[in-house]
């Protein structure tokens, strides 16, 4: 499993524009002192400790004193007047939909670094003030940071030291030549580009995760949907194992649609492996067939229970399924459960690959299946309770089937017929919602002469594992 991500930042420069506020403390400072400082000439390459700063102009022993003066005038005169740097909160943000961590390290009082973070709203987990330089690479390890983000050469010194990945923002006093002297590993020209650049940075580690996961696998049997993630799943494994030793293996029972089955292996062929489709039997389990919340249990216990022996007797060291970083995390998911117990792999989840990632991988390589809507098996679409039979699952089928063909031409786009017991609710994207009257009225009929003695359109829309609210 891959570990949390946990990005650092430097402040001044990086996140906030402290030149000016610089400027008038020590403004201010030099009145007191009877010291006219050069501010430009001070505030043109910040990031290193003040007392560096002040030593050019005062006594050795004055600078003590002139350090504690400064920091009691900071907060009267450089809080409030302070920007964020264009794309600063944006960058928090995009850490924050990896799940990541955010910390800031940086040279400054730590005081008053934190009334910067509250007046700008900063969405930080962990301050660390009063480091500098190399000296950042202790809180940088301590904290976990993989990636650094600074302004100066001092702040890739400290990336460096920690091991992390060194981003540099142009927003500060160092040139791209300086930055790249001393050995950064990016350079951005601000912040407002470090969203895009970390999506693009954490696909590459997860794919090369990925990569090297399944080569120690030696081989393969995927379970095999032919949905976005178990494709992807299946061309991972030939791009890092080779066609001979992966092959992919489909379930076929009633809960599978006929219209998925041809796709799925035309695509599998293509990647010039074998596609194994053994019959599974979920509806002799009586634990699926009662369709309890834990029905998924029973299916993928199923379908585990059939392939573990074909991968033995063919050679496959292991089988693998398509269970994603999301799955992981999503809550109630019994059949992730049933596939552990019989020891099947998640190479994708084990590499932190997402969904969005996965699809954005799937387009990289030029995958058909980058943009197929979710596809969950038809069971899922009848109510907790509500025994499942293969009378029920025809009848969602053939719903379904006749309900995209009223929509052809609606732009539809996600689909679901939820049998409810007594009659079906339909999901479509809500985008398309309200329908014509007209179209919704033949939309409905058509359900009807599905076999549903009755049928509405959900006015809330598409919602995958909608059936889960109940829960």
């Amino acid at each position: 499993m891959v570990d949390q991500l946990v990005v650092g930042f430097d402040l001044d420069m990086t996140l906030i524009d402290t030149a000016p506020g610089f400027r008038d403390v020590l403004g201010a400072l030099g009145a007191e002192l009877g010291v006219e400082f050069p501010v430009e000439e001070m505030t043109a390459k910040l990031g290193p400790p003040l007392d560096l700063l002040l030593e050019p102009y005062l006594a050795a022993d004055a600078i003590p004193h002139a350090g504690d003066l400064f920091r009691a005038l900071y907060p009267d005169h450089a809080i409030v007047g302070t920007p964020a740097f264009a794309g600063a909160h944006d960058a928090i943000a995009a850490v924050r939909r990896h799940a990541g961590r955010v910390v800031v390290v940086t040279g400054k009082f730590p005081a008053n670094a934190q009334l910067h973070l509250d007046h700008l709203a900063f969405d930080v987990d962990h301050l660390e003030g009063w480091v500098w330089g190399v000296g950042k690479a202790d809180a940088l390890r301590r904290e976990g940071a993989s990636i650094y983000v600074g302004d100066h050469v001092h702040d890739v010194e400290g990336a460096l030291a920690a091991g992390a990945v060194s981003v540099s923002v142009l927003t500060g006093g160092c040139s791209r030549e300086e930055l790249e002297a001393a050995g950064t590993h990016v350079i951005l020209d601000s912040l407002s580009d470090f969203p895009a650049w970390l999506d693009d940075h954490l696909l590459d580690v997860r794919l090369a995760a990925l990569e090297a996961d399944l080569r120690a696998r030696g081989s393969v049997l995927v379970a095999y949907s032919g949905g976005a993630d178990s494709a992807f799943l299946l061309a991972a494994a030939v791009r890092a194992l080779g066609p001979d030793k992966v092959a992919a293996a489909t379930g076929y029972s009633d809960s599978l649609p006929m219209a998925e089955r041809d796709p799925a292996r035309e695509f599998a062929q293509g990647l010039g492996v074998a596609v194994l489709t053994p019959e599974t039997h979920e509806m002799e389990r009586e634990g699926y067939r009662a369709n309890g919340a834990d029905r998924c249990y029973f299916c993928k216990a199923e379908l585990l229970d059939v392939l573990v022996p074909i991968a033995t007797d063919g050679g496959f060291a292991h089988v693998a399924t398509g269970t994603n970083a999301d799955d992981a995390v999503a809550g109630f998911r019994p059949g992730i459960r049933a596939a552990s117990e019989r020891g099947a792999i998640a190479p994708l989840r084990d590499a932190g690959l997402t969904k969005d990632q996965i699809r954005a991988a799937s387009h990289r390589w030029g995958l058909p299946t980058w943009d197929k809507p979710a596809a969950a098996c038809l069971s899922s679409r009848i109510a907790y309770g509500v025994e499942v039979t293969p009378t029920r699952l025809g009848r969602v089928e053939r719903a379904e089937v006749a309900a995209r063909s009223v929509l052809a031409d609606a732009g539809l786009v996600h689909l679901r017929v939820r049998d409810l017991g007594q009659g079906a609710s339909v999901e479509i994207d809500a985008a398309l919602l309200p329908l014509d009257r007209a179209l919704e009225a033949d939309l409905l009929d058509a359900v009807r002469a599905s076999g549903f003695d009755a049928a509405v359109v959900d006015a809330r829309g598409f919602r995958s594992g909608s059936m889960n609210e109940s829960l």
